[in-house]
């Protein structure tokens, strides 16, 4: 349904440059990111107790069109079993729009994506970890914040990611799983007929702003598969911010400053700008760092650390989306 090349090469044409810096500030943001990789995931270890075993290994660094097609390669790994192919004459042109259109949002995210952890991507699809070097600076600039520190406070959290993911060793797989189902789903019909759809408007309209469009439109079992996704993912993304904020003041000097003119410049942009990043579910994704964040903090206050860590045991001990708006009810099921 997606022909990733097509969404690589138009991604990766028409994503604009990075800032211009002189070469010596290029080359050594490149070098502090990569080297900074290795210090970032030490401290997360120390704090988290997670992956104490793994060996360190060094991030990579891209441009903008390296993560496009970075992005594009992670995406056809991640959806591949699940998307079915477009057969008939019109098969390769629908793909090839579908591939056009994806390019577009990937031009857009490109710009403004510091860092990914992707656990699908890389040689044999053993995950990588990318800093996206013109988008870390083009922030520092922006923010007038010093250079090294923002560049450690970024790959705390990307380390974090990483880590959850190699020293998690049944995430990966279940990740995969979860989104093949859900994919499947809305692929293959899952969807219920528009008499069923109909039927589920009462309900929507009584949830108001709690129920989005997507998930109006999914079954009952679809929904269920997009709640565990969503409430994985807000736990990933606010256990990452909790550990770069924990970690932060012992190794970061300006981490202060850092984190009071990130969070400003997350809400910033103009009317166009913030259309985008509702349209792609950007501004979603900043409220899930929130109330990821949050959950972490109250769990770790609750049970400590080696508590907390009991989400990583198994599928059952994830949280449900309605325990991460309660942790305290996460809290009761799994430490009584």
């Amino acid at each position: 349904m997606v022909d990733w090349a097509i969404a690589a090469q138009t991604g990766a044409l028409l994503v604009r440059g990075g800032p211009q810096v002189p070469r010596e500030r290029a080359e050594e943001a490149v070098t502090d990111l990569r080297e900074l990789t290795v210090e970032a995931e030490g401290h997360v270890r120390q704090l988290t107790n997670l992956g104490l075993d793994l060996p360190l290994l060094p991030g990579e660094v891209v441009d903008r069109p390296g993560w496009v097609r970075s992005a594009a390669a992670g995406l056809d790994a991640l959806t591949g079993r699940a998307l079915p192919q477009q057969g008939g004459p019109f098969g390769p042109i629908l793909a090839g729009g579908a591939g056009v259109q994806t390019g577009l949002v990937l031009a857009f995210l490109a710009s403004r994506v510091l860092g990914q952890y992707d656990p699908f991507g890389g040689p044999d699809r053993e995950g990588r970890l990318l800093l996206v070097a013109p988008n870390v600076v083009a922030a520092e600039q922006a923010m007038d914040v010093p250079g090294r520190d923002f560049r450690l406070w970024v790959c705390l959290h990307e380390c974090t990611h990483r880590l959850q993911f190699t020293a998690v060793k049944w995430l990966r797989d279940y990740f995969a799983d979860e989104v093949e189902r859900l994919v499947s789903g809305l692929a293959g019909g899952g969807t219920d007929s528009l008499a069923d759809l109909v039927g589920r408007l009462p309900e929507a309209i009584k949830q108001g702003p709690k129920l989005n469009l997507a998930e109006l439109l999914q079954s009952p079992k679809e929904r269920a598969v997009f709640d565990r996704l969503l409430a994985l993912s807000t736990l990933l993304e606010g256990h990452a911010d909790y550990v770069m904020d924990a970690v932060g003041p012992q190794v970061v000097p300006s981490v202060d400053t850092i984190r009071a003119r990130f969070s400003a410049r997350r809400k910033g942009g103009g009317v166009f700008d913030r259309l985008l990043r509702a349209l792609l579910g950007v501004d979603a994704k900043i409220r899930q760092y929130e109330e990821g964040a949050k959950f972490t903090k109250h769990v770790v206050d609750a049970v400590g650390m080696d508590g907390f860590n009991a989400v990583w045991r198994s599928p059952n001990t994830l949280p449900s989306r309605a325990e991460i708006a309660d942790p305290a009810a996460w809290v009761r099921r799994l430490h009584g």
